[in-house]
């Protein structure tokens, strides 16, 4: 796991602390968030059944376009065939499921393994979309793998939970008893305070 610039656990029982750190860090290395993370502080007050956790990520990554990953031409104007050229092959499996989905999989075909061909009816406006087309957007599969991460690391039986991600923050509380909103607003709290830091 790289290494957090700020890695907090608060417990009333400094040795429950401990395991909870040691939890959070075993979850976050599974879930390959290392990398993703800066900061994070979790809170644990089994006395009110609450369970807190802020998160400070890292700098984002952008979302990846098609022209990001490959070069769309047209390879026959009689036969309405378009030629993708993959160059990163990371978001492969991606790409071919949003084509399938816009051009069915009779009109995907791959002749190699690094080359599409499309037959679309409109191939001048086809390529500029392609182009444009967002293949991934890792930011969407990180909020996904945060929440899981969250979740994981909730004491059993706490299923009334929260969760918000506002441009690198994340924010999440859970209980066993319905939610109060200050335990909701001390968990966006930790999150400023965490923010201070930088």
């Amino acid at each position: 796991m790289e290494a957090l610039e700020t890695f907090i656990v608060e417990s009333p029982v400094k040795e429950e602390g401990d395991v909870y750190k040691s939890i959070v860090a075993d979850i976050i290395t599974e879930l390959v968030l290392g990398g993703a993370i800066g900061r994070i502080k979790v809170v644990v007050r089994p006395e009110d059944s609450l369970f807190q956790m802020a998160v400070i990520l890292r700098g984002g990554q952008p979302k990846m376009k098609l022209s990001d990953m490959a070069s769309v031409e047209v390879s026959n104007q009689m036969k309405k065939e378009l030629t993708i050229s993959i160059g990163q092959e990371k978001y492969f499996p991606e790409l071919i499921e949003k084509l399938w989905a816009r051009y069915g999989r009779m009109k995907v075909l791959q002749p190699e393994r690094n080359t599409l061909k499309i037959i679309a009816e409109d191939i001048d406006s086809e390529v500029s979309f392609l182009n444009d087309m967002v293949v991934a957007d890792p930011r969407s599969t990180l909020l996904s793998r945060l929440v899981e991460m969250a979740i994981r690391a909730t004491p059993e039986g706490f299923r009334v939970r929260y969760h918000s991600m506002n441009d690198n923050l994340f924010v999440f509380a859970a209980s066993e008893d319905p939610l109060k909103p200050e335990w909701i607003q001390e968990a966006n709290q930790i999150a400023a305070e965490l923010m201070e830091g930088e």
